[in-house]
């Protein structure tokens, strides 16, 4: 595979690939590879850049930027990967006097429409994917299937990109599982923590930059039970403890685990474990 050097993109060879196919020849006509390439060490930064084509972007190293229309702008890393498309205006690339590597593939057809209507993730946002060396390995037999430029190998190039993105979009949703898991378990643990203050959750959500209403979903959907039903069901955990294991009041145990009312505190214990805290300690206790 042939390489060359454009000091105008980059300092080291690069590859930038165009088939030169006959369409009719091509056996599947709702996705045609168009171009693609490898840019290790790119330095050239766009700016106001529109594109003809759609084209999926991916950085393998270094970091830079990428804004939409003027919208947000935002950080691209190793690992980073991003859309170019027709329409809107994009500025881009690493940061100056920085670089980055990249591979691009861009296509057209119909095809392309179906995904970014039904499976493709937003386009104007920078995606995360977990590099390894099957996914490196499967670009670059990509790349080799564009440069043969045998009709058959375009059309194969075609079905290895759709295939390549389904798995990256798969892969993009499980990483996000395990973030969404890791936040919830860390959230859970802030709660448990911050029994004696009492945690709020306004305090809670704050302390991990997410709304209320977040703060709520995931509580909810990682115990079963509303924030509040949450946090009643910690401190009776605790006040059951506490009641088997000391000689504190019930007064005490309350103040301590944040209930002011005594009262109030009794009766959140009750409903939960169906005894008083006094008939808990004397039906359980030594």
């Amino acid at each position: 595979m042939s390489k060359y050097m454009d000091y105008t993109i980059s300092r080291s060879p690069i590859r930038v690939l165009t088939p030169s196919v006959d369409p009719a020849r091509l056996r599947i006509k709702s996705a045609t590879i168009m171009n693609a390439g490898h840019l290790p060490g790119r330095t050239m930064f766009r700016e106001r850049a529109t594109f003809r084509y759609w084209a999926i972007v991916l950085i393998t190293g270094g970091s830079g930027q990428y804004r939409v229309d003027g919208g947000e702008i935002q950080t691209v890393r190793a690992g980073s990967w991003f859309f170019l498309y027709p329409g809107a205006v994009f500025d881009y690339g690493p940061h100056a006097g920085e670089q980055w590597d990249e591979y691009y593939f861009t296509a057209s057809g119909t095809r392309i429409e179906e995904w970014r209507n039904h499976w493709l993730p937003d386009a104007r946002r920078v995606h995360e994917w977990r590099m390894n060396e099957m996914l490196l390995q499967r670009m670059e037999n990509m790349l080799r299937l564009i440069d043969s430029g045998t009709p058959d190998n375009l059309d194969r190039a075609a079905l290895h990109l759709e295939s390549f993105l389904y798995e990256l979009v798969s892969g993009e949703d499980g990483a996000e599982d395990g973030r969404r898991e890791r936040l919830a378990q860390r959230i859970i643990e802030d709660i448990q923590t911050l029994l004696h203050l009492p945690p709020t959750v306004g305090e809670i959500a704050a302390r991990h930059h997410i709304s209320v209403s977040t703060l709520r979903r995931i509580v909810h959907d990682y115990t079963g039970h509303p924030f509040n039903e949450f946090v009643h069901r910690l401190r009776t955990a605790e006040a059951r403890n506490v009641l088997l294991n000391t000689d504190m009041s019930v007064k005490e145990i309350g103040e301590r685990l944040g209930y002011k009312d005594m009262f109030y505190f009794s009766r959140v214990f009750k409903r939960i474990t169906g005894v008083s805290p006094r008939e808990y300690r004397s039906r359980i206790g030594p």
